[in-house]
């Protein structure tokens, strides 16, 4: 492969501009990312009183369970952001990927600081989520459960529907009935529905003093039965290892039930990441040949104006070495072959609109890849697919659809960065969150929207007017309709309202990008080769 030209000038006005601007939405990011961790004065009080009671806070304990200088890629930090009166920092839940004893594992941490573990819609669909991708991805669940159980105010959108907090019941059950190890150790409250979580895994371990599970905790039992009785007495970790059988082991404090946990994991007989037996083809990795930093002045300060891909991919990619496909044809979209973390991968990326001739390439691309077993990347800052009349009769629906087919029939394993905007059906032929892809990112500058905020105000507010059946209407009452719009595409396409909803996995520093998708990849190179596609391009 070649290694790719940078063009970008270090010294212009314009990459200097366009760093400033990065540089403070990154500071942004960090300092929403530590309010999640840290929950601001609110939360202080009952981190003093979790750690009054001898516990430990839920980052630490994965860092006490994990294998020490390895990564751990957390999921969704921004989980609930802005929403629920911001009382709910990461929804409650702390869910992510890490390394034990050289196996990675799924993990799912409750956060008792806040609103007591008690499950949020939000914290419920990231619990979820965390299951889909070690079911995709053939890993095994570590549950670390200390939760007040449901949310009951909101159990409308807790409790009934196919993916709500059943859902990870059927989907624990499933896991282990495939050999995907259930794994859960108690650390406090597992009420009701949430003693389920426990009562599913394959081993348990309570941590005697602050471990309890009930379907029915003492106020229930006293209304039900008018029996007084203690939690500890209910459901404590003695009960439940040395009379019911419900736990398999006692622990006297946390540190020894991460000990044993650790125990149990090196005998649950799973793939440890190793590029050795990987069907990914791989070579020893090399770092890209420019600094990943220099992406905060590539970036475009006016999200209006684009940037070139290439000098993306430049910075993200073993040695910037890169095997451009038809790269003097539909240029707005760039195909090609490079390697990240040593891992052959197929990479495609947007310099804007999408044309016919690039759709088409793309599709070409991607069949390609799918005929050769090589996972896809996308790295999506789009507009969406070219409109007007020459596009039309060039066939940019039927053209744009195959796009969109050859990305929904791919079986090798997607992966997927937005890294602007990511609009309208562009979106979906780029694999976003509809499309499935394995895992998405999203940068802090990104946008996602059937439309950007510009555009919606132009159309909807000719729909609008043309509905008013002639009336007339005031440049006042324009302005208000205009700024009402405006407003509301620029909110709901910001991207920590994106993250907070969980359309992706999280925001990402684009200087992380490389590690992140470097890991990932690294979990699909553990499994089996998936079963071949058609093996078919499309101009066949």
């Amino acid at each position: 492969m070649n290694r790719i030209t940078s063009r970008v000038d270090l010294k212009s006005e314009e990459f200097a501009t366009n760093q400033a601007k990065y540089q403070d939405e990154v500071r942004t990011l960090q300092e929403r990312q530590q309010w999640a961790i840290d929950g601001g004065e609110k939360r202080q009080r009952s981190i003093e009183r979790h750690h009054g009671r001898g516990k430990v806070m839920v980052r630490d304990r994965i860092d006490l369970v994990t294998d020490d200088n390895t990564p751990f890629l957390e999921l969704s930090t921004l989980g609930a952001y802005g929403q629920y009166n911001d009382e709910a920092p990461g929804a409650g839940i702390v869910t992510g990927i890490g390394v034990v004893h050289g196996v990675p594992w799924v993990f799912i941490a409750n956060d008792a600081t806040v609103k007591g573990g008690s499950l949020l819609p939000v914290s419920i669909k990231k619990h979820v989520r965390a299951q889909d991708i070690a079911l995709e991805n053939e890993m095994g669940i570590i549950y670390l459960v200390d939760s007040g159980g449901a949310f009951l105010p909101l159990q409308d959108e807790i409790f009934p529907d196919k993916d709500h907090f059943g859902g990870s019941f059927y989907r624990q059950a499933r896991m282990s009935a495939r050999g995907l190890p259930q794994l859960s150790v108690v650390l406090g409250g597992c009420t009701a529905g949430g003693a389920y979580v426990p009562a599913l895994s394959d081993e348990v371990i309570m941590v005697e003093g602050i471990g309890r599970i009930f379907l029915g905790g003492p106020p229930i039992v006293k209304a039900a039965l008018g029996e007084i009785i203690e939690p500890d007495d209910l459901g404590g970790a003695v009960l439940h290892t040395r009379t019911s059988g419900v736990s398999d082991y006692i622990a006297d404090n946390e540190r020894e039930a991460y000990g044993k946990l650790r125990e149990i994991c090196e005998t649950t007989n799973q793939r440890r990441i190793d590029t050795g037996s990987s069907w990914i083809d791989w070579t020893e990795p090399e770092a890209p040949a420019y600094p990943a930093e220099e992406i905060y002045g590539i970036v475009s300060a006016d999200d209006r104006i684009p940037f070139d891909a290439t000098e993306i991919i430049a910075r993200l990619v073993d040695g910037s070495r890169f095997a451009a496909f038809k790269p003097e044809w539909g240029d707005s979209i760039v195909c090609g072959f490079a390697r990240i973390w040593g891992h052959l991968v197929g990479v495609i990326a947007n310099n804007g609109v999408i044309f016919s001739e690039s759709a088409l390439k793309a599709t070409h691309f991607i069949e390609l890849c799918e005929q050769r077993r090589v996972p896809l990347i996308f790295l999506q800052n789009t507009s969406g697919y070219m409109v007007g009349s020459d596009s039309e009769k060039g066939g940019i629906a039927k053209n744009g659809a195959k796009m969109v087919a050859a990305v929904a029939n791919a079986t090798v394993p997607r992966y997927t960065v937005l890294i602007g905007g990511a609009y309208g059906a562009g979106n979906y032929g780029m694999c976003g969150r509809g499309f499935n892809p394995r895992f998405l990112f999203a940068w802090p500058n990104s946008r996602i929207a059937t439309m950007a905020a510009d555009t919606a105000e132009t159309v909807l507010v000719d729909i609008r007017v043309g509905g008013m059946k002639g009336a007339e209407t005031t440049d006042a009452e324009l302005a208000e309709i205009r700024r009402h719009i405006r407003e509301q595409y620029e909110t709901q396409s910001d991207p920590y309202y994106a993250t907070s909803r969980l359309w992706d996995d999280g925001l990402i520093d684009p200087v992380d990008t490389r590690d992140a998708l470097g890991l990932v990849i690294s979990l699909a190179a553990r499994q089996d080769k998936p079963e071949s596609g058609p093996g078919l391009v499309y101009r066949m």
